[in-house]
């Protein structure tokens, strides 16, 4: 491609309103537009980039055995009224109605439509496994789209969904798409992890989320470096401790705490570790008010609350309820002479704590020196309440934990027959037997992976792109080629030679001032460059230098003119070969 006849409308300085890099460099880049609020155009040069995605994701998906279809944006609302989700899935969905008054949505995800296909047609055990994917266009009504095409309302996605028989089988159609998407982001070229993660309200029997590493990523991920375990916090187990609980040193005493409602405050004040705090919470479940204490240095999953048994749909109590159960206000809450009305909850870490601070159901108040047994009653129970913290057991028992941060760009659920039994999906069994199937659901966010790539890799300068997905391979940077007929000359060549090979190459034949041209030229990401200058010429050699992401130098590299060919090929395969 010749630079002078593409479009490619950089920067130099980003919008303001972008916020992290990614979102910063696409807009500079040239790779993406806005047209409103998270929703973008994409610009050719993005798109190409895009379209490498796609093909990748599409190979492998295909190796593995699903087949590719394409379903309507535009749904039903009766098939998402079959499973409930048409009012349970929230103000996320945009309803439309067509001329007839008839109701519509933009499908955010297909699962009604792909099990509405399946239950037209398959009749026997016969014909499962059935795998189908397709990669198409979602919309979902954010709230507050940010960080451009990370998190916006318009994006493309890569869904896929499997069929099975039964339990073993779907495990085994799971498997193949957890392996699937292993290479894919192997071979894109990213930095990743797979980490356990919570099926949420939607059930099943296995989730993974795969994470690209970034420091900019929303998620927070605990792994063992010694060893394979990684989840996603909300998921990640913090293990009973192995010291058992103390026995009582202290007697208990009330201390004045006025306008001290946090345990931060009430540990300074009395000049002892925040850890010797117990942090109290309230919530309602079943219809029931709960007490569920924490020690004050952690912090509360509601994930892992939400999973207690009983407490499904779960919420936090208002201050009015607070005061009528106790007669305090929160900030001085605590379990000493909590009514038996009220079930106590501890986490593991409180279970195990003697001597603990806490609020003394008085406002201005608190007690130190309490104990479970003497001073307040033995917890109902004990769980796991709250998150983990770095250097917190792995739960596999082989070493500690620590924690990083990830984007997720792809998600595979075990769902179960939670669809097939709402929307009726059966199949006779071979004695005969009608039974509902077992389906898997498996997404990538394809836009979102581009965003991710960048801020996974990128510099002071622009975007470093792993060489799969870059939009062009080699740059041909060539010093005066509107003005020096033998620049232009060798320039041409090597363009013709690379792109005999294949090879996505692209030429700066605008006539640029060389600190405009490199600078182009870096900003946009392309891995390998070559200048082409007259010294450089007289003397039998091209210059070049990498932008790979395996490279961290940068250096340039005098290389003679009749070896260039040769020498770029190497390079590309010695970049490919490190993703392999």
């Amino acid at each position: 491609m010749l630079l002078s006849r593409f479009y490619l409308p950089t920067l130099k300085e980003a919008p303001a309103e972008a916020d992290i890099a990614s979102q910063k460099l696409m807009l500079r880049a040239g790779l993406i537009k806005k047209a409103s609020s998270g929703i973008y155009s994409w610009l050719p040069l993005g798109l190409i980039t895009l379209r490498k995605v796609e093909n990748i994701i599409r190979e492998e998906m295909n190796r593995a055995g699903a087949l590719e279809v394409l379903m309507p944006n535009v749904v039903p609302a009766e098939l998402w009224q079959e499973t409930g989700r048409w009012d349970k899935f929230g103000p996320q969905l945009l309803k439309i109605r067509d001329r007839q008054e008839r109701d519509f949505l933009f499908g955010p995800t297909h699962e009604e439509v792909i099990t509405d296909i399946i239950r037209k047609d398959v009749r026997s055990y016969r014909q499962l496994p059935v795998n189908l994917y397709q990669i198409q266009t979602k919309f979902r009504d954010e709230i507050r789209p940010r960080f451009g095409v990370m998190r916006a309302r318009e994006f493309m996605m890569k869904d896929a969904y499997s069929f099975d028989v039964d339990e073993a089988s779907m495990l085994r159609s799971y498997q193949l798409m957890y392996d699937a998407y292993t290479r894919i982001f192997t071979r894109l070229g990213l930095a990743f992890r797979v980490v356990e993660a919570d099926n949420g309200a939607i059930g099943g029997v296995a989730s993974h989320e795969f994470q690209v590493l970034a420091d900019s990523g929303e998620d927070l991920i605990a792994y063992c470096p010694d060893s394979d375990y990684a989840a996603n916090i909300e998921l990640a187990e913090a293990v009973f401790p192995k010291e058992s609980r103390p026995a009582a040193s202290e007697t208990m005493e009330k201390v004045a705490t006025p306008g001290m409602t946090t345990c931060e405050a009430v540990a300074q004040l009395l000049g002892l570790p925040l850890k010797r705090t117990a942090k109290c919470l309230m919530v309602v479940a079943d219809e029931k008010m709960h007490m569920l204490l924490i020690r004050g240095d952690h912090s509360m999953n509601e994930v892992k609350v939400g999973k207690l048994p009983g407490f499904s749909g779960w919420r936090w109590a208002s201050d009015a309820e607070i005061v009528e159960a106790l007669g305090c206000a929160p900030g001085y809450l605590g379990p000493v002479s909590l009514p038996k009305t009220i079930p106590l909850i501890v986490d593991r870490s409180v279970a195990v704590m003697a001597d603990f601070i806490c609020g003394a159901n008085e406002a201005g108040f608190h007690l130190r020196g309490v104990n479970f047994g003497r001073d307040a009653r033995e917890p109902d129970a004990v769980a796991d309440l709250r998150n983990i913290v770095a250097g917190d057991p792995s739960p596999d028992g082989k070493g500690t934990l620590a924690l990083l941060r990830g984007i997720e760009v792809g998600h595979v659920f075990a769902l179960g027959n939670v669809y097939a039994e709402a929307m009726g999906a059966t199949y006779l069994d071979a004695q005969g037997e009608s039974k509902a199937m077992e389906m898997g659901c498996y997404g990538i966010g394809v836009t979102r992976i581009v965003a991710a790539a960048i801020e996974q890799h990128h510099d002071e300068r622009g975007i470093r792109w792993p060489q799969a997905i870059a939009p062009f391979a080699v740059a041909i940077a060539p010093v005066g080629y509107d003005r020096n007929e033998a620049v232009r000359a060798a320039a041409d060549q090597l363009y013709d030679a690379l792109a005999a090979l294949g090879i996505d190459v692209l030429l700066d034949d605008r006539g640029e001032r060389p600190g405009v041209m490199f600078a182009d030229l870096e900003l946009i990401g392309i891995p390998h460059r070559i200048t082409i200058g007259d010294r450089g010429l007289k003397e039998g050699k091209f210059e070049y230098q990498s932008r790979c992401i395996s490279d961290g130098k940068n250096d340039t590299v005098a290389v003679p003119v009749n070896d260039i060919v040769a020498f770029v090929r190497e390079k590309l395969a010695e970049a490919a070969s490190l993703v392999r």
